[in-house]
């Protein structure tokens, strides 16, 4: 859950491109070793700090992760092994915002203002994260980290001289696995319940558009749950957690 007491460290504060992240899946699934895919970063970053630092980020994600997202992060890596390099992009957006709350904040606010505007900019976005996280050059600097990150995975496109952002066309998700482990990712992140009727539209996956009824995949999974409250309001849960 992102409500712990790692909820305000910021973790993700580098550029991380969309190869590098494939790098490190190949690394999880033993298709690549770990020199292979510090290579492919040494390519693009010289200097030895920022290559030690970004990979730090990569191996939390897929090949060290955090004990308590040991078992989610394995089903992302099988499915990686299922669906190969189409499912990199929402395989890491799932991965970094359960284990980077900072990441998953970043795109909620993203998400929620270009919804509101069709666009924004990126100091609208990080005045929204000194709120959370603090008024501090570290938190805008990770905030621009994370968005020229996202731009790179192809979801977000600098227009007006790179001053607003908006949203690339979305990536739809056919496969109905993937689409539950994001709603899953969007849960661990939340901390909370979710209404399903806004499961289409959750700002976090903000990328993303579905194929399926999510109310209907969700009550065929297996870590999923839908509770009903009230006459017509029903809730997804992660299974087993109040």
């Amino acid at each position: 859950m992102s409500h712990n007491k790692n909820r305000f460290l910021i973790g993700f504060d580098r550029y991380v491109q969309l190869d590098w992240c494939a790098a490190a899946l190949e690394v999880a699934t033993g298709v690549k070793t770990v020199e292979q895919a510090k290579e492919e970063i040494a390519i693009v970053l010289t200097g030895i700090d920022s290559r030690r630092k970004t990979f730090d980020i990569l191996k939390r994600l897929w090949i060290s992760p955090l004990p308590a997202y040991s078992n989610f992060v394995e089903r992302g890596i099988e499915l990686f092994k299922q669906q190969g390099q189409s499912s990199v992009a929402p395989l890491n957006w799932g991965c970094a915002m359960v284990t980077y709350p900072f990441f998953g904040h970043t795109s909620e606010i993203t998400g929620r203002l270009i919804a509101m505007q069709g666009d924004c900019s990126i100091k609208e976005i990080q005045r929204r994260m000194a709120e959370i996280y603090g008024d501090r050059e570290s938190v805008s600097r990770a905030v621009s980290r994370v968005l020229q990150s996202q731009e790179n995975w192809g979801v977000l496109e600098r227009v007006e001289n790179g001053k607003r952002l908006i949203r690339k066309q979305a990536m739809s998700i056919g496969n109905e696995t993937v689409a539950l482990w994001l709603i899953e990712a969007a849960l661990r992140f939340q901390g909370k319940a979710i209404a399903a009727a806004t499961l289409p539209t959750l700002s976090v996956l903000y990328p993303f558009s579905f194929d399926q009824s999510l109310a209907y995949i969700v009550s065929k999974s297996p870590m999923l749950e839908l509770r009903s409250e009230g006459a017509n309001q029903q809730f997804v849960a992660l299974r087993g957690v109040i």
